[in-house]
């Protein structure tokens, strides 16, 4: 006869993933695009976009041109470095100006830009905000 294992303060019975999983969270109205679950849901079910992060903070700042960039991270799906460094691409190409107003950051989008592939060279920034911003 085999001897039984005796384990202390553990069940000896293994969880299987359906036991530790989470409950499926119920269905919520729309919400607004900037609410970070908001952002989650669609990071969790987009794969790929139509446009690049960089039109997605431009779009984001031209919306709410003081955001902080963490808010913009989280609007846009990315980290807080991602963004860095898209708004310092976006600046040295000349499509944002960014005015230092006491302690935050106040962007301006410059409309006016060409955008950048030849494709849609005959545009420009002010077009594709248009575009997306209604």
């Amino acid at each position: 006869m085999a001897a039984k294992k005796v384990t202390r303060g553990r069940s000896s019975a293994r969880k299987t993933k359906a036991d530790t999983a989470p409950e499926a969270k119920p269905t919520v109205e729309k919400k607004s695009s900037l609410d970070p679950s908001a952002a989650e849901e669609r990071r969790s079910s987009a794969r790929w976009t139509f446009l690049t992060n960089h039109a997605h903070v431009l779009i984001a700042l031209h919306a709410r041109p003081d955001l902080v960039l963490r808010e913009v991270a989280v609007e846009v799906g990315i980290t807080e470095r991602a963004v860095q460094r898209i708004v310092q691409d976006l600046e040295e190409e000349g499509f944002i100006r960014r005015e230092k107003v006491g302690r935050k950051n106040h962007y301006e989008v410059l409309a006016d830009q060409a955008l950048r592939h030849p494709i849609e060279a005959h545009r420009n920034i002010g077009d594709l905000l248009k575009l997306i911003t209604g």
